[in-house]
């Protein structure tokens, strides 16, 4: 079963249950996929499916931080309960440990010495943990890596 197929079947199955803010959640991230697919022109592969929905976290998490921020906690409570839902057809996240082992991995393979680097560093990385790390996050430990490779440079 493709993800987009356990996307719909487990729609079904909250309407079924009556579940509202869990067919609510699926309705939008099958609806995001949808659009992507016409975009496409074609069926999604699973892993775009995953990028879509991990758009949606995005999104989401974008959103709460501004309703937390105007005080808005009925529509926060909400957002993360669908943040919640989405999150669940996602690859499990990378932890920390692996995700800083997997952007030195690719430092190394790259031969990136110093931060002005990261682009290449990035388009490295970025097709290994797709769906299990947030782009702001893996930014960040590799713009601290190169940085600590390049002081380290520096002083010899």
């Amino acid at each position: 079963m493709t993800l987009a197929q356990r996307l719909q079947t487990d729609l079904t199955r909250a309407i079924r249950e009556r579940d509202e803010l869990r067919r609510d959640a699926l309705r939008m991230a099958i609806a995001a996929a949808y659009n992507a697919e016409k975009q496409a022109r074609r069926p999604l592969t699973d892993d775009e499916v995953v990028t879509v929905l991990s758009r949606e976290v995005r999104t989401r998490r974008e959103s709460i931080e501004a309703y937390v921020e105007a005080g808005r906690d009925e529509i926060v409570a909400q957002q993360q309960a669908e943040l919640a839902v989405i999150e669940e057809y996602l690859p499990e996240q990378l932890s920390d440990e692996e995700l800083e082992s997997l952007a030195g991995e690719t430092i190394e393979e790259l031969g990136a010495m110093s931060p002005r680097e990261m682009g290449q560093v990035m388009a490295g990385l970025m097709p290994k943990v797709r769906g299990r790390a947030e782009g702001k996050r893996v930014s960040a430990v590799v713009a601290r890596q190169l940085a600590q490779r390049d002081l380290a440079e520096h002083r010899h």
